[in-house]
């Protein structure tokens, strides 16, 4: 198949489409699940093809079939229109749009907590803040936030542990200066 596509022949290209087509539907879509369309599932899995039929000569058979490369790069280029529509969907941290996402404050205590929450994450660095607004006021799970940002779910998991740590020693030190 791969010899033939290098030759140029259209009836080798069909026939990887047509081997390979659901298999690489399946791994575009479990990266990009609850964010794109299925056009942008379809595009991904076009666009693996096209990678294919354009830079055939990258694969190699010594480093394994050509099936789990093209899984490999489906999975690229999913990853990659993940990142791109978490970057079109990013908006700036601020007072209001984290108000819009937390209950209404019901009286000035609430209202004064959730602003110092606020302000608090926002001491944090990248990509530590961005771990902990898309945990905690989007909701996103550690995996999702992997996929996101192009670390491992371990690198997440840490950092949110870390994050959290810091943010308890600030309100712990806030809480110790209004007592003395």
């Amino acid at each position: 198949m791969i010899a033939g596509i290098g030759r140029r022949d259209e009836t080798a290209m069909a026939a990887a489409i047509e081997t390979y087509s659901r298999l690489l539907w399946k791994v575009a879509s479990a990266v990009l699940t609850n964010t794109a369309s299925r056009e942008d599932i379809e595009e991904c899995v076009a666009d693996t093809f096209v990678y294919l039929w354009r830079s055939h000569e990258r694969f190699s058979e010594q480093k394994g079939s050509l099936k789990s490369w093209l899984c490999l790069v489906a999975r690229s280029r999913a990853i990659d229109r993940y990142r791109a529509a978490a970057r079109r969907n990013e908006s700036p941290l601020d007072e209001n749009t984290l108000m819009k996402n937390l209950r209404p404050a019901g009286d000035t205590e609430k209202a004064v907590i959730r602003r110092e929450a606020l302000s608090s994450v926002n001491t944090l660095d990248e990509p530590d803040r961005e771990i902990v607004v898309r945990r905690y006021f989007y909701q996103q799970k550690p995996k999702e936030i992997s996929v996101a940002l192009g670390l491992s779910v371990r690198q997440v998991e840490n950092r949110l542990y870390r994050s959290k740590a810091r943010l308890r020693e600030q309100t712990e030190s806030a809480e110790g200066g209004l007592r003395q």
